[in-house]
């Protein structure tokens, strides 16, 4: 699987970068309550999906407490029973797939929200299933190279039950590893084991196959978009099948 979309990496930097840190935690929070809501429970050794998401929300280096709290009241039956899981779907410029993972309490108020963004940003939304079948769930991790080869440790993760490794170009400092969605805890437990820095793990959507976006202006228009998506309350994750040079992403300018 070569190169998945370059925004996923653009994304992952600017929530560190840029986002609010409040509605980061408040996204995380919600995605913890649909899975005990969801799975049935609050325990996240029954519950794969909740231990999904206390992952992510660790990573991002939200309080336990915080996680907790929110657990609990999800169980006490306080947050989270009116929260819809709804995707949109859509094309960007140059002929790129768009898709929107939301939860939310208001499906008008949030269908409207992301429809502005596509028109006002040169996309269009699509009816469901126009793009979605272009995306597979995958389990995706991160692993610091931390100066060792990058073929050494693609083979060394391969081993310990990996499906596929990305192929890391010059100057990368981590290793993009892809495993079955139902895999990822044990991938991440094995790599620690052997000492290996895990910077993210989670099950994701990434593109079957991607779309080449050569001109800069169009690149740029179509992160316009994605920031756009990104800034709604409502919506929890956004992902495309653009692939473009990174030198677009660095001369974008919101």
């Amino acid at each position: 699987m070569a190169g998945h979309s370059k925004w996923a990496q653009i994304r992952r930097s600017k929530g560190v970068n840029d986002a609010r840190r409040g509605q980061l935690f408040t996204r995380l929070g919600r995605e913890i309550a649909v899975a005990v809501r969801e799975g049935g429970s609050g325990d996240p050794a029954a519950n794969f999906r909740l231990r999904m998401a206390i992952q992510r929300a660790r990573d991002a280096n939200m309080p336990m407490e915080n996680i907790e709290r929110t657990i609990k009241r999800v169980l006490g039956g306080h947050e989270g029973a009116n929260l819809e899981e709804i995707v949109y779907e859509g094309y960007g410029p140059g002929g790129t797939a768009v898709l929107v993972q939301t939860l939310t309490e208001n499906r008008n108020r949030t269908v409207a929200e992301v429809r502005n963004a596509f028109n006002r940003n040169g996309g269009n939304m699509g009816e469901n299933g126009s793009v979605s079948w272009l995306f597979e769930n995958k389990g995706v991790l991160e692993v610091e190279l931390d100066g060792r080869d990058p073929d050494e440790l693609s083979v060394e993760v391969l081993d310990m039950g990996a499906d596929d490794v990305e192929t890391a170009n010059d100057g990368d400092s981590t290793l993009t590893v892809y495993t079955d969605p139902s895999n990822v805890e044990e991938v991440r437990k094995e790599m620690e084991k052997r000492q290996l820095k895990v910077v993210k793990s989670e099950a994701t959507l990434v593109p079957k196959t991607r779309v080449d976006v050569s001109d800069e202006k169009t690149a740029h228009q179509l992160l316009r978009l994605l920031e756009r998506l990104e800034d709604l309350d409502d919506v929890q994750n956004v992902y495309t099948n653009a692939d473009f040079p990174e030198e677009f992403a660095s001369s974008y300018q919101s």
